[in-house]
Protein backbone atom coordinates (compact mmCIF):
# COMPACT_ATOMS: atom_id res chain seq x y z
CA UNK A 1 0.00 0.00 0.00
CA UNK A 2 1.23 3.43 -1.01
CA UNK A 3 0.99 6.08 1.80
CA UNK A 4 1.17 10.22 0.54
CA UNK A 5 1.46 12.92 3.21
CA UNK A 6 0.27 16.52 2.54
CA UNK A 7 2.99 19.00 2.41
CA UNK A 8 2.10 22.12 4.47
CA UNK A 9 4.34 24.26 2.72
CA UNK A 10 2.98 23.62 -0.52
CA UNK A 11 -0.64 23.23 0.35
CA UNK A 12 -3.40 25.61 1.70
CA UNK A 13 -6.70 24.84 2.95
CA UNK A 14 -8.81 27.94 2.63
CA UNK A 15 -12.31 28.81 3.43
CA UNK A 16 -14.88 31.86 1.98
CA UNK A 17 -18.28 32.58 3.44
CA UNK A 18 -20.70 35.86 2.50
CA UNK A 19 -20.76 38.40 5.38
CA UNK A 20 -23.53 40.55 5.37
CA UNK A 21 -24.65 39.38 2.00
CA UNK A 22 -22.67 41.36 -0.16
CA UNK A 23 -19.14 40.62 0.51
CA UNK A 24 -16.92 37.80 1.20
CA UNK A 25 -14.63 37.04 3.88
CA UNK A 26 -11.85 34.63 3.51
CA UNK A 27 -10.05 32.42 6.24
CA UNK A 28 -7.94 29.65 6.54
CA UNK A 29 -6.28 27.04 8.82
CA UNK A 30 -2.46 27.25 9.67
CA UNK A 31 -2.06 23.70 11.13
CA UNK A 32 -3.49 20.55 9.49
CA UNK A 33 -2.64 17.21 8.22
CA UNK A 34 -3.78 14.87 5.35
CA UNK A 35 -2.42 11.55 4.43
CA UNK A 36 -3.72 9.51 1.21
CA UNK A 37 -3.37 5.54 1.26
CA UNK A 38 -3.97 3.18 -1.35
CA UNK A 39 -2.47 0.91 -4.40
CA UNK A 40 -3.90 2.52 -7.26
CA UNK A 41 -2.26 5.26 -9.94
CA UNK A 42 -5.32 7.11 -10.05
CA UNK A 43 -6.19 7.20 -6.44
CA UNK A 44 -9.69 5.46 -7.00
CA UNK A 45 -8.71 3.71 -4.40
CA UNK A 46 -7.26 5.85 -1.67
CA UNK A 47 -8.58 6.24 1.75
CA UNK A 48 -7.80 10.24 2.57
CA UNK A 49 -7.77 11.05 6.10
CA UNK A 50 -7.85 15.09 6.88
CA UNK A 51 -7.42 17.27 9.59
CA UNK A 52 -7.30 20.80 10.92
CA UNK A 53 -6.69 22.51 13.76
CA UNK A 54 -9.57 24.68 14.67
CA UNK A 55 -7.25 26.89 17.26
CA UNK A 56 -4.99 27.39 13.65
CA UNK A 57 -8.28 29.06 12.52
CA UNK A 58 -6.62 32.62 10.66
CA UNK A 59 -9.01 35.64 8.96
CA UNK A 60 -6.62 38.21 9.30
CA UNK A 61 -8.26 39.58 11.93
CA UNK A 62 -7.79 38.78 15.81
CA UNK A 63 -11.22 39.20 16.85
CA UNK A 64 -13.12 37.59 14.35
CA UNK A 65 -10.66 34.55 14.93
CA UNK A 66 -11.42 34.58 18.93
CA UNK A 67 -15.57 34.39 17.78
CA UNK A 68 -15.09 31.93 15.10
CA UNK A 69 -12.65 30.17 17.79
CA UNK A 70 -15.79 30.62 21.13
CA UNK A 71 -18.59 28.38 21.37
CA UNK A 72 -20.69 30.69 19.37
CA UNK A 73 -19.08 28.47 16.28
CA UNK A 74 -16.20 25.77 16.68
CA UNK A 75 -16.07 25.80 20.17
CA UNK A 76 -12.67 25.06 19.55
CA UNK A 77 -12.01 24.72 23.57
CA UNK A 78 -14.30 21.61 23.47
CA UNK A 79 -13.83 20.59 19.94
CA UNK A 80 -10.43 21.41 18.50
CA UNK A 81 -10.59 19.14 15.56
CA UNK A 82 -11.98 19.20 12.80
CA UNK A 83 -11.80 16.02 10.54
CA UNK A 84 -12.61 14.34 6.87
CA UNK A 85 -12.47 10.65 6.31
CA UNK A 86 -13.16 9.32 2.53
CA UNK A 87 -15.58 6.77 2.08
CA UNK A 88 -15.57 6.18 -1.49
CA UNK A 89 -13.23 7.76 -4.95
CA UNK A 90 -15.17 7.91 -7.86
CA UNK A 91 -13.52 8.48 -11.12
CA UNK A 92 -15.36 11.12 -13.28
CA UNK A 93 -12.65 11.73 -15.98
CA UNK A 94 -8.90 11.56 -16.21
CA UNK A 95 -8.17 14.46 -14.07
CA UNK A 96 -11.72 14.84 -12.21
CA UNK A 97 -12.74 12.88 -8.89
CA UNK A 98 -15.67 12.52 -6.46
CA UNK A 99 -14.64 11.77 -2.92
CA UNK A 100 -17.29 11.24 -0.74
CA UNK A 101 -16.48 10.95 3.27
CA UNK A 102 -17.64 11.75 6.55
CA UNK A 103 -16.90 15.44 7.74
CA UNK A 104 -16.87 16.31 11.43
CA UNK A 105 -17.11 19.48 12.90
CA UNK A 106 -17.65 20.44 16.36
CA UNK A 107 -18.81 16.49 17.22
CA UNK A 108 -21.29 16.51 14.62
CA UNK A 109 -20.91 14.10 11.54
CA UNK A 110 -22.17 14.28 8.11
CA UNK A 111 -22.03 12.85 4.63
CA UNK A 112 -19.75 15.47 2.58
CA UNK A 113 -19.01 15.62 -1.50
CA UNK A 114 -15.76 16.52 -2.35
CA UNK A 115 -14.90 17.65 -6.08
CA UNK A 116 -11.34 17.36 -6.99
CA UNK A 117 -8.89 17.94 -9.60
CA UNK A 118 -6.10 15.90 -9.87
CA UNK A 119 -3.29 17.60 -11.38
CA UNK A 120 -1.19 14.44 -11.97
CA UNK A 121 2.35 13.74 -10.44
CA UNK A 122 5.72 14.52 -11.07
CA UNK A 123 9.15 13.37 -9.49
CA UNK A 124 9.83 16.30 -6.74
CA UNK A 125 13.13 17.18 -5.44
CA UNK A 126 15.46 14.21 -4.10
CA UNK A 127 13.59 12.18 -6.60
CA UNK A 128 10.23 11.45 -4.32
CA UNK A 129 7.08 11.61 -6.39
CA UNK A 130 4.69 14.64 -5.52
CA UNK A 131 0.92 14.50 -6.52
CA UNK A 132 -1.22 17.72 -6.72
CA UNK A 133 -4.65 18.57 -6.18
CA UNK A 134 -7.37 21.22 -5.74
CA UNK A 135 -10.30 20.27 -3.69
CA UNK A 136 -13.65 22.05 -3.09
CA UNK A 137 -16.51 21.36 -1.60
CA UNK A 138 -20.08 23.87 0.00
CA UNK A 139 -20.84 23.06 3.57
CA UNK A 140 -24.05 24.59 5.42
CA UNK A 141 -22.62 25.70 8.31
CA UNK A 142 -25.62 24.97 10.40
CA UNK A 143 -25.36 21.31 9.45
CA UNK A 144 -22.13 21.23 11.67
CA UNK A 145 -23.93 23.00 15.01
CA UNK A 146 -22.37 26.39 13.79
CA UNK A 147 -25.46 28.46 14.61
CA UNK A 148 -24.87 32.03 15.56
CA UNK A 149 -25.91 34.47 13.59
CA UNK A 150 -27.65 37.84 13.58
CA UNK A 151 -29.62 39.90 11.28
CA UNK A 152 -28.67 43.39 10.04
CA UNK A 153 -31.23 46.68 10.20
CA UNK A 154 -32.49 45.68 6.61
CA UNK A 155 -33.45 42.09 7.33
CA UNK A 156 -30.19 40.35 5.98
CA UNK A 157 -28.20 37.58 8.07
CA UNK A 158 -24.54 38.94 8.88
CA UNK A 159 -22.93 35.51 7.82
CA UNK A 160 -24.55 33.29 5.46
CA UNK A 161 -24.80 29.66 5.82
CA UNK A 162 -23.22 28.00 2.84
CA UNK A 163 -19.56 28.13 3.65
CA UNK A 164 -17.23 27.05 0.53
CA UNK A 165 -14.15 25.38 1.06
CA UNK A 166 -10.74 25.60 -1.39
CA UNK A 167 -7.82 22.69 -0.06
CA UNK A 168 -4.96 23.28 -2.48
CA UNK A 169 -2.97 20.60 -1.61
CA UNK A 170 0.53 18.63 -2.40
CA UNK A 171 1.48 15.13 -1.89
CA UNK A 172 4.90 13.82 -1.32
CA UNK A 173 5.13 9.56 -1.83
CA UNK A 174 5.85 8.94 1.97
CA UNK A 175 6.23 4.90 1.55
CA UNK A 176 5.08 1.54 0.51
CA UNK A 177 3.52 0.14 3.63
CA UNK A 178 3.35 -3.83 3.48
CA UNK A 179 0.23 -5.10 4.98
CA UNK A 180 0.64 -8.39 7.13
CA UNK A 181 -0.73 -11.57 5.32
Amino acid sequence: MTRWTIDPTHSEVNFKVKHLVVSTVTGHFDSYSATIEGESDDFTDAKIVFEADANSINTKNGQRDAHLKSADFFDAAQYPMLAFTSTSVKKLSDHELQVDGIMTIRGVSREVTLDVIYNGTVAGFGGSKVAGFEIRAKINRFDFGLQWNAMTEAGGVVVSNEVKIEILAEFTKAQVVHKAA
